[in-house]
């Protein structure tokens, strides 16, 4: 990496990146890593081992404060290096942005139940937002939500279908997304729970999330008042809270994956021949490797720029759209042009080459597609436009 960062920052990237290259790279060919992500008890062997080897929950301090956006980005690519890095060092998504956001929204008798079991790295969790697109639900336009919460004494009781829920199976702490007559809410529950009932996982052009993505059906839910996430009303203030540092994290983990995979195609190019000499040697393969090359540097500047906004504590909404679309883009084509270096060695499995193309093509939807991002930042333009330019 070329990224500036602190000392404190590059002593626990280098021990991450250590451990990832070390330990959990053999876990790649391991029989548990399924269709629908890997395997519980494949996670929790991985984390006894990261925490031995101090690797766990790298970007939370002993003190529960949290490195910098920019030390994080340093943290976050090196554990990206596998794919199954950021879930062995408890750093991945959903977990790492939900604990992002219950560690500045929630009191500390809901950061005591709900966020030190994940710090630990003893319990996963679940964002309820998404609803199935066939009910007109929520989904990149987060207004359109159907999940209802009414108040009945001392509990709310929330109904609901929630789509494309990211490791609802097996999650430990769910953050739910629910509407009342003062609008959006969120709410802390336990899980499992017989009245949130997953009616089945997808089947996902990803495979490295645990518990995959599941359709999710919310059947008079009962969640005592004090498990609300801040207050009534609130909840997509709150979802803009998460969302911009969420994004960005998602550009560190899959940077890393991508960089793995730049690593793999260079050795196949330079160590195979083909039409009398080696593949990089060809101006074609060459190039691409080139290429590769100058979006891995782009995208770590996009990814320290954003995060140096966000460490000012402003919300960064628009700058997190733009590296979402930047580096996402970038990454898309890197994963690309790897899997063209390497040929049919490319699209099996035999390297994680592959996976790579599908985790990072599924990234260019995740956390907001492309479109939506411009189609946001556009409306800045034509507003920023109109209030320079008012009389």
């Amino acid at each position: 990496m070329s990224l500036e960062t602190t000392e404190r920052a590059t002593e626990i990237a280098n021990k991450v990146e250590a451990f990832v290259r070390d330990v959990v790279f053999p876990y790649e060919k391991d029989s548990r890593c399924g269709a629908h992500g890997p395997s519980d008890d494949l996670v929790d062997e991985m984390r006894e081992k990261a925490r031995a080897a101090g690797a766990l929950t790298p970007h939370i301090l002993a003190d529960g404060s949290h490195l910098t956006q920019r030390e994080t980005a340093a943290v976050l690519i090196a554990s990206g290096l596998s794919p199954l890095g950021p879930l062995a060092c408890n750093t991945m998504a959903p977990d790492e942005g939900n604990m992002y956001l219950i560690g500045h929204v929630a009191t500390d008798g809901q950061k005591a139940h709900f966020l030190e079991p994940m710090v630990k790295g003893e319990a996963r969790s679940a964002f309820f937002m998404t609803e199935p697109a066939e009910e007109g639900g929520a989904g990149s336009d987060p207004s359109m939500m159907n999940t209802t919460c009414k108040l009945e004494g001392n509990h709310w009781v929330i109904n609901g279908r929630k789509a494309f829920i990211t490791g609802a199976e097996g999650a430990k702490v769910g953050i739910i997304m629910a509407k009342s007559d003062e609008g959006a809410c969120m709410f802390l529950v336990d899980l499992p729970d017989p009245a949130v009932r997953i009616e089945r996982v997808l089947h996902t052009i990803d495979s490295s999330m645990p518990g995959g993505h599941a359709v999710v059906n919310i059947e008079d839910l009962r969640v005592p008042a004090d498990q609300m996430l801040g207050n009534s009303g609130d909840g997509f203030k709150y979802a803009q809270l998460r969302l911009s540092p969420a994004r960005l994290s998602h550009c560190m983990r899959w940077l890393g994956c991508c960089i793995r995979a730049q690593e793999i195609a260079t050795a196949y190019a330079c160590k195979r021949q083909a039409f009398g000499k080696l593949l990089v040697d060809h101006e074609g393969v060459g190039f691409m490797l080139a290429e590769n090359m100058i979006d891995i540097q782009q995208s770590e500047l996009m990814i320290d720029w954003c995060a140096a906004v966000l460490d000012t504590g402003a919300l960064g909404t628009a700058e997190s759209s733009i590296a979402k679309v930047a580096v996402s883009e970038a990454l898309m084509r890197i994963a690309d042009k790897c899997v063209q270096v390497m040929g049919g060695t490319g699209v099996t499995g035999d390297t994680i080459v592959e996976q790579v193309f599908r985790e990072v093509r599924a990234f260019r939807i995740y956390d907001g597609p492309t479109e939506v991002h411009k189609w946001s930042l556009a409306k800045k333009v034509k507003r920023d436009f109109l209030k320079a330019n008012a009389s």
